[in-house]
């Protein structure tokens, strides 16, 4: 291994981060309580090893030409430090959780009037209420503060009133000045943060008021207002009672990866998951609470199959909570059953995922780990789009999805449209190990043109709807629907096929209003 010398460094005996670089770019940061002592361990003889274990710490090592060192008054300090740096530089052999769903946020925009709606980041500016471990509680939870709170949706202000204003759903701020559009937000952010009797209280007072003034339209207003917030509250779409708040976390280790999943259990009820699959390095369950909780909501309780390595984080936890975080280590109970339920999930999963790629290379003869499918959506050639979807181990990575606008074609033409998103995707985008179209022959061979053209070698396929076939060069393959492999194909395509088919609806109702 051909390591850079440590000993010409002083190293610090203070806490502090630690870099390692290759050539002026930082590969890997850590913390520590003793620098001194963390960083030498990397070097003791006893731990650079061939075993499995210690297999990306040695590739690190190998590439480590440098070392810099940051010191920290204490510990706590050296954590939020070396969060903060980790977020900065994303070095490659640190546990980024990259692939991961992350909780979805509800955002009030900074708009003059502002909307309401869902994000997974915090890159626009406004204010944000979250994050909500449930999607689908989120989503309908959004809808109703919209529809009954009659604000705007529409991503820029139109010149005139759109469709929404016209059946009762929004009061138009885009002509009506006189609309109290800015306290109706603040309502909502009250009913966000939790103050749901609070805030009714304020609005039956204000209701009354209006009543004596005999202005009973402003009156009205109100009492639905007041009638939005029970409907929502009575839907259990907000978790009011914060006291039962558990996550529950478990993980599986498969060779070099290791497989995690976060179960939400809010008030006795389990309503969500997560799951993630990191490198297998030493201490990579510390690794994962530290770098999951610094990004995410930490709960009242965390149930972990053991105690962490390093007891600065519980600490560390505590502060970045503001509040005595409880971890439980469940021995015997409906704990420790919720622990090896989070365990089963990933079995299951994992044995899922390997069922559908020895079925895949029996079907194909191909080591298949990702697959991406193509479906073209249109009405009578208006309109066409292309969609794109992404799956990886049998599971979408919607980050990766696309959707294109069709440029070169005009009228009914699904085949040469096939061949512009086929061209246009690998043009830049690596090759997956699969490439579906959703089609037959005449499809998959302007599809081959596209990549002959890019000159790439890729494997592809067309699945046709009517039979399930497969096309694959010149020959036509009919497989069971309930083989495992093909279950995948076909819910592939089809997710493809949803896909577009929301897109194409976008474009339409957006061509509709344009023409209005």
């Amino acid at each position: 291994m051909n390591m850079f010398d440590i000993k010409k460094y002083k190293i610090p005996v203070n806490p502090g981060c630690y870099l390692f670089k290759s050539n002026e770019e930082i590969i890997y940061i850590g913390k520590a309580k003793n620098l001194k002592n963390r960083v030498n361990s990397y070097f003791n003889n006893k731990n650079i090893t061939n075993s499995s274990n210690y297999i990306k710490t040695n590739l690190m090592l190998d590439s480590a030409t440098s070392i810099e060192f940051i010191v920290c008054n204490n510990e706590i300090e050296a954590f939020i430090l070396e969060n903060n740096l980790i977020k900065k530089h994303l070095p490659k052999y640190n546990i980024l959780l990259k692939d991961s769903k992350t909780y979805p946020y509800v955002l009030i925009t900074d708009e003059k009037f502002p909307r309401v709606i869902s994000v997974r980041n915090k890159k626009m500016k406004g204010e944000y209420f979250g994050p909500f471990p449930n999607a689908t509680f989120k989503n309908s939870f959004i809808e109703m503060i919209n529809n009954k709170f009659k604000l705007r949706t529409c991503k820029t202000l139109p010149k005139k009133p759109c469709l929404r204003y016209q059946i009762g759903l929004c009061d138009a701020p885009c002509i009506n000045n006189d609309v109290d559009y800015n306290s109706k937000i603040e309502k909502v952010k009250e009913l966000l943060k939790g103050n749901g009797e609070d805030l009714k209280k304020k609005l039956n007072e204000e209701m009354k008021e209006y009543s004596q003034k005999l202005e009973f339209e402003k009156s009205m207003k109100i009492r639905e207002q007041i009638l939005a917030i029970d409907y929502i509250s009575s839907s259990q779409l907000i978790e009011r009672d914060k006291r039962n708040q558990e996550d529950v976390i478990n993980y599986l280790i498969d060779k070099e990866k290791v497989k995690i999943v976060v179960f939400y259990v809010r008030d006795g009820i389990l309503n969500g998951k997560n799951e993630y699959t990191i490198d297998y390095i030493e201490d990579f369950f510390d690794e994962f609470v530290k770098t999951f909780y610094s990004q995410n909501e930490i709960p009242k309780k965390i149930i972990i199959p053991h105690e962490l390595s390093d007891d600065s984080i519980y600490e560390y936890l505590n502060h970045l909570a503001n509040r005595k975080v409880e971890f439980i280590i469940p021995k015997r109970g409906d704990k420790k059953n919720l622990l090896e339920l989070a365990k089963n999930n990933i079995e299951i999963k994992y044995k899922e995922s390997e069922l559908q790629k020895n079925d895949l290379y029996e079907m194909l003869k191909l080591n298949i780990s990702t697959i991406e499918c193509f479906d073209i959506s249109h009405i009578q050639g208006s309109d066409m789009v292309a969609s794109m979807v992404h799956f990886k181990d049998g599971q979408p990575i919607k980050s990766n999805y696309r959707r294109f606008k069709i440029r070169s074609v005009v009228g009914i033409d699904d085949f040469r449209a096939i061949y512009e998103v086929v061209y246009r995707r690998y043009k830049k985008a690596k090759v997956p190990d699969l490439i579906v179209i959703d089609g037959g022959k005449i499809q998959l061979d302007f599809a081959k043109k596209a990549l002959k053209e890019l000159n790439i070698d890729a494997n592809i396929i067309g699945l046709a709807k009517r039979l399930e076939e497969i096309y694959r060069d010149d020959d036509v393959f009919n497989f069971e629907n309930s083989r495992i492999g093909m279950r995948l194909l076909i819910r592939i395509r089809d997710e493809t096929h949803r896909f577009g088919i929301t897109y194409h609806r976008l474009r339409r109702k957006k061509r509709y209003f344009d023409d209005k």
